[in-house]
């Protein structure tokens, strides 16, 4: 079928000069090529549609940047979130540690003051218990007494510088003496020894001590009482 362009162009070519010939048929010939090309058009456009053009949303270069750049920021964000929170932790170890510290030097301190309470407290209690002995000793007054010395180690004598040697009827062996010079020095010496002198002189201590601390007066005299 004719197109409205071809029917135009014969339409022309029929009122043409009827002694020109030549013209109407270049017309109809120019007719019958312009409905094969579009017959042929027509054909192709059948066999080979168009096709539509088509666009996949994000997956442009802008929209993966993008994504990119949010990644990273989310990357970012939780480094730091991670590292406020490693801060943190290690703040409040620290913190701990300090206190940990802090307790054990109060705790030593007081322990310190402890010991030293305790022992104030015990050499109180031996001061008051050895004052309490003294006061509840009790001497027997026996008189005033002479006072001679002699050093057992030069007569080669063993028994040391704890004791006193007198006669034996008036003191014996074993028997503790308490011994009050006149300036008020007190020595505490047990009987364990005797001498030549003794038989003359009953009221006479002879007191063992080293010659380098011998009084120079030699003899002296001083009030003696038994202990126990």
């Amino acid at each position: 079928m004719a197109s409205n362009h071809s029917q135009k162009v014969e339409a022309i070519a029929d009122h043409a000069d009827a002694d020109n010939d030549s013209s109407h048929v270049n017309a109809k010939s120019i007719v019958l090529s312009n409905e094969a090309k579009v017959e042929q058009a027509n054909a192709h456009s059948l066999i080979n549609p168009k096709k539509e053009i088509t666009f996949t949303v994000g997956t442009n270069d802008i929209a993966e940047a993008a994504h990119q750049i949010a990644d990273q920021k989310a990357a970012a964000a939780k480094a730091a979130e991670e590292q406020a929170a490693a801060e943190q932790a290690a703040a409040e170890q620290a913190a701990a540690e300090q206190a940990a510290a802090e307790k054990a030097q109060q705790e030593a301190q007081q322990a310190a003051q402890n010991a030293a309470a305790a022992s104030a407290a015990s050499a109180a209690s031996a001061s008051s218990s050895a004052a309490t002995t003294a006061s509840t000793e009790t001497t027997t007054n026996k008189g005033t007494f002479k006072l001679s010395f002699y050093d057992p180690s030069v007569l080669g004598s063993g028994l040391g510088y704890g004791g006193v040697a007198d006669n034996l009827s008036v003191f014996p062996k074993g028997t503790r003496l308490k011994i009050t010079l006149s300036d008020g020095t007190v020595w505490y010496r047990t009987v364990n020894d005797t001498g030549s002198f003794a038989a003359g002189n009953p009221n006479q201590l002879d007191v063992a001590m080293p010659n380098s601390q011998i009084p120079s007066a030699g003899v002296l005299s001083a009030t003696v009482e038994v202990v126990g």
